[in-house]
């Protein structure tokens, strides 16, 4: 028998205002996390996440879509690249990243973490 599971971020299974400059709402669907993650222009990894971590930069691997603003990371390494609506992204552990320009950033992850 198939079945269809549908569940709103409006009522997600877990909410976390507990970031400067960023809300992360959850889902639980067809046995997934799905998190929406709001981003305020200001927000930057090292700054609003890293004194909750404690590392020296994200060490979570993330997959995801940017429906809106723009999103830079930069790698250990020096790798940078930005990202904007419409562009689905992958990101391997080692980075920085922050918001770029005055619009709000709204991405969805399939995969990662944030803060945890």
């Amino acid at each position: 028998m198939s079945s269809v599971e549908v569940k709103s971020f409006e009522s997600a299974d877990e909410v976390n205002n507990n970031f400067n400059n960023a809300k992360i709402q959850a889902v639980n669907v067809g046995n997934q996390r799905i998190m929406k993650l709001t981003l305020q222009p200001g927000w930057k990894w090292s700054s609003d996440i890293k004194p909750t971590v404690g590392t020296d930069s994200c060490q979570a691997s993330h997959l995801g879509v940017i429906v809106s603003g723009k999103v830079c990371v930069k790698h250990d390494d020096g790798t940078e690249m930005s990202y904007s609506a419409g562009d689905a992204y992958s990101i391997a552990p080692g980075h920085d990243g922050w918001v770029e320009g005055n619009e709000e950033a709204v991405v969805y992850e399939f995969a990662g973490k944030w803060g945890e």
